[in-house]
């Protein structure tokens, strides 16, 4: 009876046992299972996270690129910038001395480089036929002209406040015909006779509407009688001051306006 009971018992040791062994290997089973998981998750993240800095750094790197792309085209316009002060610079100082006198006066004002010329040096009272005197300076304008030839010119017409008489002498039906007749004298005489190219030229008369002093007094109105001429850069003068290759005549183009004050000096007695 008690080796039945002890067989017994250790068959139902053996069984439990089993069942131990077995729920073990279930639980190990299992957490291998969720490590192997943990693992691949982990994995996965890294492989994103590797990625993600890879790109960050491909983007780093084209940022810097483009700064020095920037910095470099920054000093570039700047260099450009102090270019074309210096050339301006150069053309005023040229000016000065090659023209300025009481009757043709140098101003520069907001990147314009003006030269003034009273009209008495250049044409006879109510005409715009050029005169001798006014070719001469004319013809030295067109010299300085020559040693810049990026530059673009308006010449401009102006005239004092006194109307021409209807059915006097004069062929001139007001002041904006004698201010645009004269500005086209003088652009021919720049194009035609001494040597300045077409496509670097305008011209457009004002008349009596932008004067530089009082009409009043016959000084002011002597001094508002004058051709102007602007001298600008390309990013100024503007894209449509440029005609095309075939032109073979100045176009009538409208610049900006001339200094409104401090242009030509008092006359003299």
């Amino acid at each position: 009876m008690n080796r039945q009971v002890w067989i017994i018992a250790g068959a139902l040791t053996a069984v439990v046992l089993l069942a131990l062994l077995g729920l073990s290997s279930f639980v190990k089973s299992r957490d291998l299972k969720q490590v192997q998981a943990e693992l691949e998750r982990s994995a996965t993240g890294l492989e994103q996270a590797r990625a993600a800095q890879v790109k960050g750094e491909a983007e780093v790197a084209e940022l810097r690129e483009k700064l020095a792309e920037s910095q470099a085209r920054t000093q570039e316009l700047e260099q450009e910038k102090e270019a074309v002060s210096q050339s301006h610079k150069s053309l005023e100082d040229e000016l000065r001395a090659t023209l300025e006198s009481k009757d043709v006066a140098i101003s520069q004002l907001q990147g314009k480089l003006t030269v003034s010329i009273l009209d008495r040096i250049l044409f006879d009272s109510g005409e715009a036929e050029l005169r001798p005197d006014g070719a001469t300076v004319l013809r030295k304008v067109a010299g300085v002209l020559a040693q810049h030839p990026n530059l673009k010119t308006h010449v401009i017409g102006h005239t004092d406040n006194v109307p021409i008489r209807a059915g006097g002498r004069s062929r001139f039906a007001s002041n904006w015909e004698l201010s645009t007749a004269r500005a086209l004298a003088a652009v021919r005489f720049l194009t035609e006779q001494a040597g300045v190219d077409p496509r670097r030229v305008g011209a457009v008369g004002y008349g009596e509407f932008r004067p530089v002093a009082d009409n009043a007094t016959p000084e002011g109105r002597a001094r508002n009688r004058r051709i102007a001429i602007t001298i600008l850069p390309d990013e100024l003068a503007g894209a449509d001051t440029v005609p095309t290759a075939t032109t073979n005549a100045p176009a009538l183009i409208p610049p900006p306006a001339p200094p409104t004050e401090g242009v030509v000096p008092p006359l003299t007695k």
